[in-house]
């Protein structure tokens, strides 16, 4: 029903928002690393940092897809029901209708004399109040998405170059027993901030699938 697909985009944005926050908490810390000049230090968390990112752009991208795809399919479901009413529109004259966001717009020429056709306007304004709180949601996660995405783009090949240090990780801990003590902590504190993120963002993902399901 509309109202759990409301309820689904509106746990979906929580989750996005606490997800990013924590994101941005390990950006924090891998600059505080950086002060410090602890470089084993640096690099797990610059990956922990540029891995996660890179999940939750790939969570945001689909719900987006999934979004305009429900997007598209309350819109063909608005000019059917136009269609069936007698106003036939174009795609780009609904367009205009829509952005007009004037309700009222959708009724002029629909004959009120039948429970049939107060029922039909009442569906030609469901759907068109549904579209308008897509586009809500979209903006409101526009933002957030443009973030991350921005910060992994930039990341680059310095993100690659960073995950092939990673991987002689070994070789510089066992150079100094001090910064592996120190690496070991940080990695401890990180592996339980990594499973929540990673319990976040399966939800999303499990909510984008739930939305699917629902606005089929």
């Amino acid at each position: 029903t509309n109202q759990q697909l409301e309820d689904i985009m509106a746990e979906f944005k929580v989750l996005a928002t606490r997800v990013k926050k924590s994101i941005n908490e390990i950006a924090q810390e891998t600059q505080t690393i950086d002060g410090d000049n602890n470089n084993a230090n640096q690099r797990i968390k610059k990956t922990q940092h540029s891995t996660l990112s890179r999940r939750f752009v790939d969570v945001m991208k689909e719900f987006n897809i999934v979004q305009t795809d429900y997007g598209d399919k309350c819109k063909s479901r608005l000019k059917r029901q136009l269609d069936i009413t007698g106003r036939s529109v174009t795609e780009d004259e609904l367009d205009d209708m829509l952005e007009s966001g004037n309700v009222e717009i959708f009724s002029q020429g629909i004959i009120m004399e039948t429970q049939q056709a107060k029922q039909q306007l009442a569906d030609i304004e469901a759907r068109h109040a549904d579209i308008i709180k897509l586009e809500n949601n979209i903006k409101e996660l526009y933002e957030l998405f443009m973030n991350m995405a921005v910060l992994v783009e930039s990341q680059g090949e310095v993100v690659d170059r960073i995950e092939n240090h990673v991987c002689q990780a070994q070789e510089y801990v066992a150079t100094a027993k001090v910064e592996t003590a120190q690496a070991v902590r940080y990695q401890t504190k990180a592996r339980k901030k990594m499973i929540l993120i990673g319990v976040c963002l399966a939800v999303l993902l499990l909510i984008v699938i739930i939305i699917i399901v629902v606005s089929v």
